[in-house]
């Protein structure tokens, strides 16, 4: 299918740019509707509060174009944890027509299927007393690698390659029947995603994937994280575990974005907006990294959660029970009632099937919906949603978080270390075994999870089942401030 070209930079200001937000007309479904001379006819429905809008960045909009600008995109939804990303917002969901379209590369990112686990407990959150809650992160950081780079504490780290392949094509399914499972797997959005036989991972490629091997079991670094949490509504104690596919990943997608820009050098003059259409010989090899990458990301967490409930179970004497786990990050190929067969990216987005959908039929949620998990700031609330038929309006997707407010450089020269440190002190919330917070990833960072969620339930796409209130926090370090820039003679 024949389309426009996508915008060329994402730092170019298309005419719309200065008048965009008066543009934005108010949709009584409870979103706004964008339609400027730069989005053309690709209905764009953005998913904000008046304040949120306001609040956008200057650089959203440019993304924004860019994200109708893929051939055959039908629909564009912005969801209210948006700000500027890699080539399109995060927090945007894309769909492109299934037979003819564009598969984008900008709206899956580097960190291919990125994703979230929830874990509960019947342990009162009483019993999460200070020590306690040291206690459970010294026991998870002697058995959770994190950081950028760093490699998997568990056996897994010396995987053999033909095993590590094995992993990343059978996904969860693969680990549990060789290795066994303290979870109930059922509750999981997916165990795997296929992948063709005849597909070869690119070994030695541009982006290196084969650095991801020792890392299956490791958390990561920038907004990765565990923490434990206590219900609002259950008053019992729940965990959250956020990463994803690694070096792995990033390693897959570094080398497709190489071959699309090599692909169309004419076009695709910036690498944030790569595409393949179904013409390409390149198309149906990415779509089997998006799913080598999801697959990693999946066991990843898997993994991370059994480390982290035996942690648990060492500090509180009880065992965890699965909630859910999803990624994000990812495009897959869905029928929708408005576009049809679409191909939709989630970029820093999670699906949202609410019940009755028919992707649901035959699971444990076909009646009620899946849960959604939506974490906030480690100094704020995060959510347990449910998925109501308005999320249709959305692509069925909904936000991947709070969102940012402050880049990691504005935060890291922005906020005071020893204030942050004293301030979740003064809350409770343990963070790390040092209680130094990483100031890129501190609260101050992150707009309002409780304004970003009322968009949600305002517009009708979910409604809210737990609240979650942070105890303790686990994240790495790995930013660090700039050194303050020198002022020339005379200034």
């Amino acid at each position: 299918m024949a389309g426009p070209r996508p915008a060329s930079s994402t730092r170019s200001r298309p005419p719309g740019a200065t008048r965009w937000k008066e543009l934005a007309l108010a949709n009584p479904g409870g979103w706004f509707d964008l339609a400027t001379e730069d989005t053309g006819e690709v209905p764009v429905r953005l998913f904000l509060t008046p304040a949120l809008l306001e609040e956008a960045g200057e650089g959203v909009y440019p993304q924004i174009v860019n994200a109708t600008r893929f051939p055959g995109t039908r629909l564009v939804a912005i969801t209210p944890d948006v700000h500027v990303g890699y080539g399109v917002p995060v927090g945007s969901v894309i769909l492109t027509d299934a037979t003819g379209g564009a598969v984008a590369m900008g709206p899956v990112g580097f960190d291919i299927g990125c994703g979230m686990v929830s874990a509960r407990s019947e342990v009162p959150a009483g019993r999460a007393t200070p020590e306690k809650r040291l206690a459970f992160n010294r026991a998870v950081l002697g058995r959770v690698a994190m950081g950028a780079g760093a490699a998997s504490r568990t056996p897994l780290r010396r995987l053999e390659r033909p095993e590590f392949e094995a992993i990343c094509r059978g996904g969860a399914a693969h680990y549990v029947e060789r290795y066994g499972s303290r979870f109930d797997r059922h509750r999981a959005e997916r165990d795997r995603i296929p992948v063709d036989d005849s597909w070869e991972v690119p070994w030695g490629g541009p982006g290196r994937p084969e650095r991801g091997i020792p890392q299956l079991g490791s958390l990561g670094g920038g907004n990765h994280f565990i923490e434990l949490q206590e219900s609002i509504e259950a008053g019992t104690l729940f965990v959250q575990v956020h990463t994803g596919s690694r070096g792995f990943g990033h390693g897959l997608a570094t080398n497709y974005f190489e071959l699309a820009r090599a692909e169309r050098p004419g076009v695709i003059t910036n690498l944030d907006l790569g595409y393949f259409t179904p013409d390409s010989i390149h198309h149906r090899a990415y779509l089997n990294a998006v799913a080598a990458g999801a697959n990693f990301a999946i066991v990843n967490r898997m993994v991370i959660a059994e480390e982290v409930g035996a942690a648990f179970e060492e500090t509180f004497g009880e065992p965890l029970e699965l909630v859910y786990e999803i990624s994000h990050n990812l495009v897959q190929r869905e029928t929708h009632p408005e576009f049809g067969d679409v191909h939709v990216h989630r970029k820093g987005a999670t699906r949202a099937f609410p019940a009755g959908h028919p992707a649901l039929a035959g699971t444990m949620w076909a009646e009620r919906g899946h849960p959604v998990l939506i974490p906030g700031s480690n100094l704020d609330l995060s959510f347990i949603l449910r998925p109501l038929p308005g999320a249709v309006a959305s692509g069925y997707s909904v936000n991947h978080g709070a969102g940012r407010r402050l880049s990691r450089s504005a935060a890291m020269q922005q906020l005071d270390q020893t204030a942050i440190d004293a301030e979740y002190r003064s809350r409770g919330i343990v963070v790390n075994a040092d209680g130094r917070v990483p100031l890129d990833e501190a609260g101050p960072a992150y707009k309002s999870s409780q304004e970003v969620i009322g968009a949600v339930v305002a517009a009708g796409l979910a409604e809210i089942e737990h609240r979650l209130r942070p105890l303790a926090s686990l994240k790495a370090a790995d930013a660090r401030p700039r050194p303050a820039r020198r002022e020339a003679p005379g200034r």
